[in-house]
């Protein structure tokens, strides 16, 4: 897994720019996930969740719908922060009255493309414990890619899983197994799947590489260019011409030095968010042997 990682990340920054391709753990191709037009992402109210953060969310009539091709029903829409390196998400939908919530869940980067999809079959069915409920749950990593402000996490049901059912635990029998004794032959409890419901999230940042990438990695900013001259018509007195804008110091030897072993320290340590961040910082500051270090770093640990 952390070899895969490795050669994900160093092939990112050979082509900087390029579309991030989540890993061999992407839970379903996002090509498959059902298709939403832009103007509906647009108009939803997107609520942003700061990790660390949990929140227990009622899905009714008066939640925010979708009604579109496979996906009906109550939605939640959230944000999420894309610079608190990787993120961990606990999705749970709750039984009640022998109906729950079947979630889906689509991952989309800063500018709303689908990037990660997770099907209801990520959310397995888990019986109650002394402290929980009947639920569907089930845990998303991600990992933003750098140079994003937010990343946005819908969740939906769908039709196809409106038409089916979720066998539940008979509460008897979680009892009998938690005090150890023996366990009743009696029929378990059949839960209908619901358009409302409710789900609970458990969003924590990470400071390990996620799973799925989610965007694409920017390249640091370029200085903004300086305007010699001017666009305006030339007067009938002439100007003298702006005096020559002083080329920017190269990094010094040291700063540069500091850089390179803080990557090379990173990839180590296996803390390739970590290196990645401080080889863009070292470029905005005008290294030009970072991107070669990272790189040289990320091959050797491979």
């Amino acid at each position: 897994m952390k070899k895969n990682l490795l050669s994900l990340c160093l092939s990112l920054a050979l082509t900087v720019g390029a579309p991030l391709v989540a890993n061999a753990d992407t839970p379903a191709n996002v090509s498959i996930a059902p298709a939403i037009s832009a103007s509906t992402l647009q108009s939803l109210p997107w609520q942003p969740l700061v990790p660390p953060v949990s929140q227990d969310v009622k899905l009714d009539n008066v939640s925010p719908q979708i009604n579109q091709g496979d996906i009906q029903g109550a939605i939640a829409a959230y944000t999420l922060p894309a610079d608190r390196g990787s993120l961990e998400v606990t999705l749970s939908s709750i039984s009640k009255n022998n109906a729950i919530y079947a979630p889906s869940v689509l991952v989309l980067d800063e500018h709303l493309r689908p990037a990660a999809y997770y099907p209801s079959s990520y959310f397995p069915y888990q019986p109650p414990g002394a402290m929980s409920s009947d639920r569907l749950e089930g845990t998303l990593k991600l990992t933003p890619a750098l140079g994003q402000k937010q990343i946005y996490l819908l969740v939906y049901t769908t039709r196809q899983d409106l038409a089916k059912t979720t066998q539940l635990t008979n509460p008897a029998k979680a009892y009998a197994q938690g005090v150890g004794n023996a366990v009743p032959d009696i029929p378990d409890p059949i839960a209908s799947h619901s358009t409302s419901g409710t789900i609970k999230l458990k969003v924590t940042a990470e400071q390990g590489s996620g799973n799925i990438m989610i965007g694409m990695l920017q390249p640091a900013p370029a200085a903004t260019p300086v305007v010699v001259g001017s666009t305006a018509a030339i007067a009938a007195a002439p100007t003298p011409a702006p005096a020559p804008t002083k080329p920017a110091e190269p990094m010094l030897n040291e700063t540069d030095t500091y850089f390179n072993n803080g990557i090379k320290q990173a990839v180590k340590a296996g803390d390739i968010d970590k290196a990645l961040k401080l080889m863009n910082e070292a470029e905005k500051l005008g290294s030009t042997t970072a991107r070669e270090t990272f790189i040289g770093s990320v091959k050797g640990k491979g």
